[in-house]
């Protein structure tokens, strides 16, 4: 773990050195503004959509992880809460939406953190199996493949135990019950195809001899900029990623920085649910401001 104050001044560096990186790759291949003018419509409507349906499985994710504790969460409460937090997640330092959500869980529902930083944890596990399950799956022989998800699997489930047992975890008897498991294991599944989906129909707008087999190899370089974010939305740390991982998904330089434009954009203009938290008074409904 970074201590804090790196992280604070190692997140803006970070985002700072990659949009100087990206302005001088644009000035050097202004081709490339051309060709992102001319993103289709329907891509960006059907990116979107699937960013909603991404949106969903999160809700899910918080609805099992809340059940492991016997808790309840209404629906609209869910989707505020994730809607406030991933903003803050996006334009706030770090990862600094899961501290919302763990800070918010406590004070309205009695969830200890620790017991939030368990059902992340787990959470976590399963996204970095699926997540190593892509990147070689589309990529390498099915013995190496396998051996890599079982290293990946084996050394997740034993940073979730150690923390389990360091944190007295079974002392609060989570419901580990099949049900909700099989509830975040669904929803984490569900977010993966979701994100193949989506690196799909932005690497095929930029490069239609862009196969499914590379967006899936993809996708898990891509997704393990997560565990690394120190900027907002992983900015600079996804792209970087990427492009050290060209000889596994055989993605070109060019082909990364276009899907990512994209993007982005599209984040950008997802901006607009920022808004919308905002007419429905989040933080009143949530009481995030709250001194009781």
């Amino acid at each position: 773990m970074l201590p804090k104050k790196l992280k604070l001044v190692l997140g803006p560096l970070i985002l700072l050195l990659t949009l100087a990186a990206f302005a001088h790759y644009l000035n050097e291949h202004r081709v490339l503004l051309t060709q992102l003018r001319h993103t289709s419509l329907l891509t960006i409507i059907s990116l979107i959509l699937l960013y909603g349906v991404a949106y969903v499985a999160l809700l899910v994710i918080m609805h099992g992880s809340v059940r492991m504790y016997h808790k309840k969460m209404g629906l609209q409460e869910n989707f505020l809460l994730n809607a406030y937090s991933s903003l803050v997640n996006f334009f706030g330092p770090g990862q600094s939406g899961p501290a919302v959500r763990g800070a918010y869980l406590y004070k309205r529902h009695g969830v200890r953190v620790k017991d939030f930083m368990f059902t992340t944890l787990l959470y976590l596990a399963m996204y970095a199996v699926l997540s190593a399950c892509l990147l070689v799956g589309g990529s390498q022989p099915w013995p190496q493949a396998l051996l890599l998800v079982i290293a990946v699997g084996a050394v997740s489930f034993l940073v979730v135990r150690r923390f389990a047992r360091r944190s007295d975890i079974a002392e609060d008897k989570p419901a580990i019950t099949p049900f909700n498991v099989g509830l975040i294991a669904g929803a984490t599944v569900l977010q993966g195809v979701t994100q193949i989906a989506i690196y799909f129909i932005e690497l095929h707008s930029v490069n239609h001899g862009v196969s499914l087999r590379q967006a899936i190899t993809y996708t898990g370089a891509a997704n393990f900029a997560l565990f690394v974010a120190l900027t907002p939305g992983a900015i600079g740390i996804r792209e970087s990623f990427l492009l050290f991982t060209r000889h596994l998904h055989h993605i070109s330089s060019a082909n990364i920085v276009s899907a990512n434009i994209i993007d982005r954009g599209v984040f950008i203009l997802l901006g607009v649910l920022f808004v919308l938290v905002l007419s429905l008074h989040a933080k009143d409904k949530l009481k995030l401001t709250s001194k009781e």
